[in-house]
């Protein structure tokens, strides 16, 4: 079962979720943004010992408590090391009142009817076990629709439940993200088409089996609102998806229910060079407005 406490903070929405799993292809950009450029670094080891860095200084940061950041969803390497000499989730929790999410996907699929699907997860038993065991909440995994297709967005959500179930098996909660790509041209129409498949496969779910959305910031103000009023949803968190955070928190503010759960927007103006007091400054001005724009709606 997961943490009664940590699912009622989850629940109780005041405030939004830090995305800190850039993984892979994407670190080098995160560290780039953050003023360390590949010539910084020679190997995966060193990349991820910088990345781990940032992630700390983050999460250290005297704003970054769970007065405003109520969740952190973390990368596997994050969650196997530690900050400030304790595992990180367990850090997120007892230092910070923060809760732990852990990323499984591994990817997306070749583009097929307009949606890339997840790649397959064969150690995804052994991993929600391991994140179990390291006082994990819950779990983030995420597609993308780049089309209205119907039969492409059917399958996107059917694939996103299917493992979702798998992971709830574990105790965890999953944080469902079938992400649509804010720049096609037919978004609105994707956005009506996927609300119809995840409500769908929400009403099939059993009372005790609960899941979170992670949704792009939609065309029409409250789009999701079925989604966020809907029982078996603990809470819906919108993704920044390439908005700048001006953007993405000016959309957020006109959906009632759902808060942010940014990743560039959140390291956005942060650099390694900056001092302790100009960076822990920076960061607190930062999770001040996306704070602002989630409890807003």
């Amino acid at each position: 079962m997961p943490n009664q406490a940590q699912m009622e903070k989850i629940k109780a929405g005041q405030g939004f979720i830090a995305a800190l799993d850039q993984s892979g292809g994407s670190t080098p950009k995160a560290l780039r943004l953050y003023g360390v450029d590949e010539d910084a670094y020679s190997n995966d080891a060193e990349m991820y010992d910088l990345i781990h860095a940032m992630r700390s200084r983050i999460a250290q940061a005297p704003a970054f408590t769970g007065d405003k950041v109520i969740g952190a969803i973390l990368f596997e390497m994050t969650m196997d090391r530690e900050i400030d000499g304790k595992p990180t989730a367990t850090y997120m929790w007892e230092e910070r009142g923060v809760v732990p999410f852990l990323k499984v996907d591994k990817g997306l699929a070749d583009e097929d009817n307009g949606v890339q699907l997840m790649k397959p997860m064969p150690d995804l038993d052994a991993l929600c076990e391991r994140a179990v065991k390291a006082g994990v909440f819950g779990t983030k995994m995420r597609s993308v629709i780049n089309a209205a297709n119907a039969d492409g967005i059917k399958a996107n959500v059917a694939q996103q439940f299917e493992v979702g179930k798998q992971i709830i098996g574990h105790g965890l909660v999953p944080i469902i993200e079938p992400e649509v790509t804010i720049s096609i041209a037919d978004k609105a129409e994707a956005e009506d088409i996927l609300v119809g498949e995840i409500k769908a496969q929400l009403d099939a779910l059993s009372d005790d089996q609960t899941v979170m959305l992670k949704l792009t910031l939609p065309e029409a103000a409250n789009h999701y609102q079925a989604l966020v009023n809907h029982p078996r949803v603990a809470s819906v968190v919108a993704l920044s998806g390439g908005y700048s955070r001006e953007e993405a928190n000016a959309r957020l503010t006109q959906n009632a229910g759902m808060i942010a759960s940014f990743s560039r927007a959140l390291t956005e103006g942060l650099s390694a060079q900056q001092s302790d007091d100009a960076f822990n400054g920076t960061i607190a001005d930062t999770i001040d407005s996306i704070y602002k724009a989630s409890i807003a709606g």
